[in-house]
């Protein structure tokens, strides 16, 4: 906004694009890349909020989500930032309404596949596949398969994923397991410890997030990466996920940045 005796006139948007540009420029020329996370976990909120606010439809939200994700992950590619988890679909948002859940899984295979296609990024799916239907299941296998040898950014597609759901299911696991061995109740309780049920997680063999950022203001996790978040940064964002821009990424790993320097030094 420009001030002008007492009055806020607003920047044409062809100079508030260009202001925005040189301001990014200007943080991620100050950035510290050996500072700069590894893992960067992401709960992309305020689609729908997005969509009322923008006088659009809940699915047109949905699918402004979707599209900016490709260009978050060109942002942390060029970060080197190596594991991003995306958290596209809660175990609670199975309670929406059919006409809602319905196309959002379509837009979710399509970017999916996206992903898959790119040949920049490793898919890997963290959610329950058990709680989706079958043709999403096989879109998310397909597209992990397909990218199992890429050596690019590592993408956790979080569908289906809750944070305690993760833990039961990991504990399930640990137990089966077991079981198969010929285990003993009393051998497994000597053996339960912080690194076996971590190998039974959705991100076994993965980094911890070092950053969450969840965009659209609230400030909570809502269950995400329950487990593994337990020595992460947050990093709350009031934009919502539509219209998150490169400059409010960037902000967060500066965050990121100068707080690693105070804890670690």
């Amino acid at each position: 906004m420009l001030r002008t005796s007492g009055l806020h006139i607003p920047y044409p948007p062809a100079v508030r694009d260009l202001v925005y540009r040189l301001y990014a420029r200007r943080v991620e020329g100050r950035l510290d890349v050996d500072r700069a996370p590894k893992h960067i976990g992401v709960i992309l909120d305020g689609n729908r909020r997005w969509a009322r606010a923008d006088g659009r439809t809940t699915e047109q939200g949905h699918q402004a989500g979707a599209d900016k994700i490709a260009e978050l992950l060109g942002w942390c590619d060029e970060t080197q930032v190596e594991v991003v988890t995306l958290w596209m679909l809660s175990t609670d948002n199975f309670d929406r309404p059919e006409e809602e859940l319905k196309p959002l899984l379509g837009i979710i295979e399509n970017t999916v596949r996206g992903l898959a296609a790119d040949g920049r990024w490793r898919v890997h799916h963290v959610g329950n596949l058990d709680l989706l239907p079958d043709h999403t299941q096989r879109v998310l296998k397909d597209a992990e398969e397909a990218t199992r040898e890429v050596k690019g950014v590592w993408v956790n597609v979080g569908v289906g994923y809750g944070g305690r759901q993760e833990i039961a299911d990991a504990v399930r696991s640990l137990l089966l397991d077991h079981a198969e061995r010929g285990t003993s109740f009393e051998e497994l309780a000597e053996l339960v410890d912080i690194d076996l049920i971590a190998e039974h997680l959705y991100t076994r063999g993965q980094p911890d997030p070092d950053l969450i950022i969840r965009t659209s203001g609230e400030q909570r996790l809502s269950g995400f990466m329950l487990w593994q978040s337990a020595h992460s940064e947050y990093y709350f964002c009031e934009v919502f996920w539509p219209a998150f821009r490169k400059v409010d990424f960037l902000r967060a790993l500066r965050d990121y940045a100068i707080r690693h320097r105070r804890y670690g030094g």
